[in-house]
């Protein structure tokens, strides 16, 4: 598996328009695109090869939500960006790293995500993503 670059950085937030307004305000970020997936509302915004990602849950079953409820605002997730994502899941499962699921899911932009179990990497949650072509 080749990891190409850390493609986002996960922060789970209460409020997106409160959060967007300080990344802006106080980091000059700019937001490139919102994305409603399942229960949870997201944005990207880019610095430099990297995306900060904010996630608000939508409602109390929202994965997001429940994250909150449990261990507050904050960082979420990792993601690194890998080129094959089929086979980053075969590799994986051949070195008995747990996996939150079996298969990859459609994630952000139309990628193809899957999440390790935080329990094989430390509880550190890490997200691996194939990228839709152009993006």
């Amino acid at each position: 598996m080749k990891i190409k670059r850390v493609e986002h950085i996960a922060i789970a937030v209460d409020s997106m328009k409160q959060s967007l307004d300080l990344m802006r305000d106080t980091f000059g970020l700019d937001l490139e695109y919102e994305e409603q997936i399942g229960q949870t509302k997201l944005a990207m915004l880019p610095v430099g090869q990297t995306y900060i990602e904010l996630l608000e849950g939508q409602g109390p079953e929202s994965g997001v939500t429940k994250w909150i409820a449990e261990k507050g605002t904050g960082l979420f997730h990792i993601c690194f960006e890998v080129d094959d994502i089929e086979g980053a899941i075969a590799e994986l499962k051949a070195k008995n790293v747990k996996l939150q699921s079996e298969t990859w899911k459609t994630g952000h932009g139309g990628s193809k995500i899957v999440f390790l179990d935080p329990s094989a990497t430390g509880n550190v949650v890490i997200e691996l993503a194939e990228l839709a072509p152009g993006h």
